[in-house]
């Protein structure tokens, strides 16, 4: 009786687990939107290797987690703040090779950062110059 037990929790649990995990999915579409990238650039994205090979259902469709999700809002980030691709590549590349290639990836990231503050200071000086140009037209 014990043993009927048993089998019917790991059959219960199974489908929990599917269940829940069924929850997390999110289509290319819903990715896209959620995002704010176009599904030809997640398809992009894939196909170079910048987001690990997309789970498929029985249909095809491919089918994002949260964490495929957090990758490309992360992805969406950087690009948006001037990394390249190439060195995205290079981050997960060594984010893949573990806790030895941690440093590396820190000072990418650094280095990146650095980067940013000189756009941002570049763009402050422009906003100050703006402003005293249209200063000049008495607004």
């Amino acid at each position: 009786m014990a043993e009927q037990n048993s089998n019917w929790r790991v059959g219960f649990s199974f489908e929990i687990e599917i269940h829940e995990r069924k929850d997390t999915e999110m289509t290319i579409a819903t990715v896209s939107e959620k995002v704010g990238i176009s599904a030809d650039t997640l398809r992009y994205y894939e196909r170079i290797g910048l987001i690990p090979t997309v789970r498929r259902n029985k249909s095809g469709n491919r089918e994002y987690t949260e964490e495929d999700c957090s990758r490309v809002e992360f992805i969406k980030c950087m690009r948006d703040s001037g990394l390249s691709i190439k060195r995205l590549m290079e981050y997960f590349y060594l984010f893949q090779q573990g806790d030895r290639t941690i440093e590396r990836r820190r000072n990418l990231l650094i280095e990146h950062r650095k980067n940013i503050m000189e756009k941002i200071e570049e763009m402050k000086k422009t906003v100050e110059r703006l402003d005293g140009k249209i200063s000049r037209y008495g607004y």
